[in-house]
């Protein structure tokens, strides 16, 4: 461990010390890895004694319901909180606009302490905790909790667990590193049944997301000389497939395993003039790059941004850049 993350990790553990009522809240839309976090945060908040409200402006996806204390997550879109807050902790949100509506019912004068692991992490809290090399924020999470000498149970071992199989594919994407094995192997040994949750978070399909799949890959197409692979999910196609956004998750995936293809895409038409742009790479292209230059960020070989354009004005932007990132690409076997 070096010295600037254990200072971190002391600066974090003072600030679940020095206050008592906290907004732990993840990005807008969260994915696996931020629900997890968040629900393990919960956790350790309550062995420590302190008050929480958890929140999101975005539905917690159905997949992660079977997590402890997932029914407490507050979707802010739905029920606004009503109050505001002068202590919050965010999880894997790179810039605090990620947290979206969330962030008016902070305190003009608020402390957060940023829980993150993306290297495009803008370091906006009064505490940074932002470890670039940990597979999941999860796994930053696990950090905090041996730091503050929250003991592992089956509760938050399962939630630390849950969130770095996410954000690792289930140990398959280049971020599965021997710390996080080593970690995970931890966190079985405290209790988490992996087949449960495998099965729960990688496996089990609702009846939209077949509808939604059935729809959505029809419409992929090639760019590039084959190594750039788009998918495209309209307004219609959720709304006839009775598709949440939660259903979405993961369908870049079959963009992105095509073979010979170095770049998949999912573009995902949120509003008439807003478009969430999913980005997941193969060795060398660097996404989180391409995201940044559209105002979004994420990691090397998964990252993301939206467009306040229309869908084909998107896609025209989107794959130009790719198709120049990618001209004359050789993959790594």
């Amino acid at each position: 461990m070096t010295n600037e993350l254990a200072r971190a990790l002391t600066d974090a553990v003072r600030f679940l010390h020095d206050h008592d009522d906290f907004l732990v809240v993840a990005h807008t839309n969260p994915d696996g890895d931020a629900t997890a976090s968040v629900l393990a945060m919960a956790c350790i908040l309550e062995r420590l004694g302190k008050r929480y409200t958890l929140a999101n402006e975005g539905e917690t996806p159905r997949r992660y319901a079977f997590l402890p204390r997932a029914d407490r997550i507050v979707n802010h879109g739905r029920h606004p909180l009503g109050r505001t807050y002068t202590a919050a902790i965010a999880l894997d949100c790179a810039d605090l606009e990620r947290i979206g509506d969330v962030r008016n019912v902070l305190a003009p004068n608020a402390a957060v302490l940023n829980i993150d692991h993306h290297v495009t992490n803008t370091r906006y809290g009064s505490v940074n905790l932002v470890v670039p090399q940990d597979a999941a924020t999860a796994q930053v999470v696990y950090r905090l909790a041996q730091a503050a000498g929250v003991a592992l149970d089956a509760e938050l071992a399962t939630c630390l667990y849950a969130g770095i199989l996410s954000d690792t594919g289930g140990f398959r994407y280049a971020n599965t590193t021997a710390e996080a094995l080593r970690v995970a192997g931890e966190l079985v040994a405290a209790g988490v049944r992996p087949d449960v949750v495998a099965e729960r978070i990688l496996e089990l399909l609702t009846e939209p997301q077949l509808r939604l799949l059935q729809r959505v890959l029809p419409s992929l197409e090639r760019y590039g000389d084959g190594r750039i692979a788009c998918l495209t999910v309209t307004l219609e196609d959720v709304a006839a497939a009775q598709a949440t956004r939660g259903d979405l998750e993961g369908l870049v995936a079959y963009a992105r395993n095509l073979e010979g293809v170095a770049v998949g895409v999912l573009f995902r038409e949120d509003a008439p003039d807003a478009v969430k742009v999913s980005l997941r790479a193969r060795e060398p292209v660097d996404v989180a790059r391409i995201a940044q230059e559209f105002g979004g960020g994420g990691h090397v070989r998964a990252a993301g941004c939206t467009l306040r354009v229309p869908l084909d004005e998107a896609k025209r932007r989107v794959i130009a850049r790719l198709e120049r990132e990618t001209e004359g690409l050789s993959l790594v076997p």
